[in-house]
């Protein structure tokens, strides 16, 4: 148990602490918070694991790859030498989104070709890209800004599949295959709609959160120069 001084001790207890942010305007500033957590993680029997950590030095809108961090006598990775996977996103070095789009394009490709080879009937292929191709496109496509004409490039190599395992003629318009008034009703979604629905619905929830700090932030929403959430709300 630890002494806590005064005849009083405290158990010892596992404990787990979720992830840590620590966001400093000086380096100095960083370097003291550092080695206060690891005094604190020290004495509670915790510690950190700082492999799986990450660190980012900017400064004056420029990456600093020379600044480094220590925690538990160990040095912290850069964000430049091992891009860190956070809910889904990927952070390196770049800060940018424009490899991700090229990704999510192969990905999608890579998909729709294994379930092609798939020995299963047409419908059942439909069904896979349905519930388990698309909603694993749809949370890169809304976490990255990845503009609306990547998205459409996706739709189309979807479309083209769809139509092959349905059986349906080539000829058959996008407007045919997901229009829910038209005498051919196919229980399907597009993920260029689903695409911008999940955009507006992300600055509709930033416009109307609660918090006062978020509220009165402007989201800056990338999609490129086709379509504009901002033009989509106000119509």
């Amino acid at each position: 148990p630890a002494n806590l001084g005064g005849g009083c001790s405290m158990p010892p207890l596992k404990a787990f602490m979720d992830d840590t942010t620590i966001i400093c305007s000086k380096e100095e500033e960083t370097r003291r918070m550092l080695a206060r957590l690891d005094t604190l993680m020290t004495w509670c029997r915790m510690k950190f694991k700082p492999k799986k950590s990450r660190s980012l030095s900017i400064r004056k809108c420029k990456i600093e790859e020379a600044v480094t961090f220590t925690v538990a006598e160990q040095q912290i990775p850069t964000v430049s030498q091992e891009p860190v996977k956070s809910l889904g996103r990927w952070y390196d070095s770049s800060m940018k989104d424009t490899r991700r789009g090229v990704e999510t394009v192969q990905f999608a490709s890579e998909g729709l070709l294994a379930i092609n080879k798939c020995g299963i009937q047409g419908k059942f292929k439909v069904w896979c890209l349905q519930f388990m191709l698309i909603p694993k496109l749809l949370w890169p496509l809304l976490v990255y800004d990845i503009c609306c004409s990547t998205v459409e490039s996706i739709e189309a190599k979807i479309n083209k599949y769809t139509r092959k395992w349905l059986g349906v003629p080539p000829g058959l318009s996008d407007v045919a295959m997901y229009c829910r008034k038209a005498k051919l009703k196919l229980p399907m979604k597009s993920i260029l709609e689903e695409y911008k629905c999940g955009k507006v619905r992300l600055v509709t929830m930033l416009e109307e959160s609660d918090d006062p700090v978020v509220k009165t932030v402007q989201p800056s929403i990338k999609t490129g120069r086709k379509w504009k959430v901002a033009e989509a709300i106000d119509e």
